[in-house]
């Protein structure tokens, strides 16, 4: 007899990360084409000496630093994890029990839903409007099983953010027991008058919590290092629920010596927004249809012809991220990346 195993596990499907093909250009992940920085690689090479030992799993000196870093923040306001999508699983289980709902739009970041159900809660997903979260439909979507509420900004893998006074609004209206989590993994790469004050609303809102990584514009992808920043009752529920020691040393040492470097790593994103706007205009002048990104990627809706573009980029030696039926998600990458991109994709439409 097989191993009895949870039966509701049948109804989720493993993340599907972007492919990584030898000798292709790879646009499918929305990794930085940056290495670290000189100062980051010798705080890497030094904290290798000391991997023989456990790593602070409190943290203590990486979340003073980011207090320090964010300004008008303690310590315990603030925790880290294995990236931020650790945070929103520590999330969902600090929050929602069996039966529980948790709200998010839909299309958007893929590991809400098999996150939500492998907690046992009840994923509830409120479609988008113009490829952007519908505050208002998911407002009304709200009963009294929410327990939690995601709103991705920019949203993965549509690029667009909602309106910061409606964000404003939607916070204000949502009742004060309900947890909303504003995932800002792409918050760097916003331009156009549109970053929202939500470090401010943490601050006057003890149901709101802001996540952020280190894995895009600072370039830690490999390292998973991301962060919450929240009430210190929110803070501590998320300690309560971590995994033990799941941020090494050398992820501790990595994201000190980038926040010291922030200022230079931080100016890496006024280049990839020059080649997203390079990008976006080329594509829109070739024929294609896509809204206005605020990250470090584009996305194409193109429904039915997803997967041809796929297939098609795959043979030209191009990896992109296919989204079933909805569209394609491609990372900007370096010029003469993006150049292939756009050489494709105007001889395939």
């Amino acid at each position: 007899m097989p191993a009895r195993l949870r039966p509701e596990l049948a109804e989720v499907a493993p993340y599907v990360e972007g492919k990584t093909i030898p000798g292709t250009i790879k646009l499918a992940s929305n990794e930085t084409v940056h290495g670290p920085l000189p100062s980051v690689r010798a705080a890497i090479a030094e904290a290798v000496d000391d991997v023989n030992r456990y790593p602070d799993n409190h943290n203590v000196e990486l979340r003073l630093r980011l207090a320090q870093h964010l300004r008008d923040f303690a310590p315990e306001q603030i925790t880290v994890g294995c990236g931020s999508v650790a945070l929103c699983q520590r999330l969902i289980q600090a929050t929602a029990s069996a039966g529980d709902e948790v709200l998010y739009g839909w299309r958007s970041f893929g590991m809400y839903p098999l996150q939500v159900r492998v907690c046992g809660a009840v994923p509830v997903e409120v479609p988008l409007r113009d490829q952007t979260y519908d505050l208002y439909a998911m407002l009304a979507a709200v009963t009294d099983r929410t327990r939690l509420i995601f709103v991705c900004n920019p949203n993965n893998p549509t690029s667009t953010v909602v309106d910061p006074d409606a964000l404003t609004r939607f916070v204000e209206a949502v009742p004060p027991d309900i947890l909303i989590a504003i995932d800002e993994a792409y918050v760097e790469y916003i331009r156009d008058g549109l970053l929202p004050d939500s470090l401010g609303l943490v601050r006057s809102y003890p149901n709101v919590v802001v996540l952020r990584t280190f894995s895009k514009a600072y370039g830690l992808a490999g390292l998973r290092v991301g962060y919450a920043v929240g009430a210190p009752e929110v803070i501590a529920a998320l300690d309560k629920v971590v995994v033990p020691f799941t941020l090494t040393n050398v992820s501790q040492a990595a994201a000190m010596a980038s926040l010291d470097a922030s200022d230079e790593l931080l100016a890496r994103t006024d280049a990839v927004v020059a080649e997203r706007e390079r990008v976006s205009h080329a594509l829109r002048d070739a024929g294609f249809t896509l809204p206005r990104s605020q990250a470090n990627f584009v996305w194409l809706p193109l429904a039915e012809r997803t997967a041809d573009f796929v297939e098609q980029a795959a043979e030209a030696r191009i990896v992109v991220r296919p989204f079933a039926g909805d569209g394609v998600r491609v990372t900007i990458g370096a010029p003469e990346e993006n150049d292939a991109l756009l050489r494709f994709a105007k001889g395939w439409i």
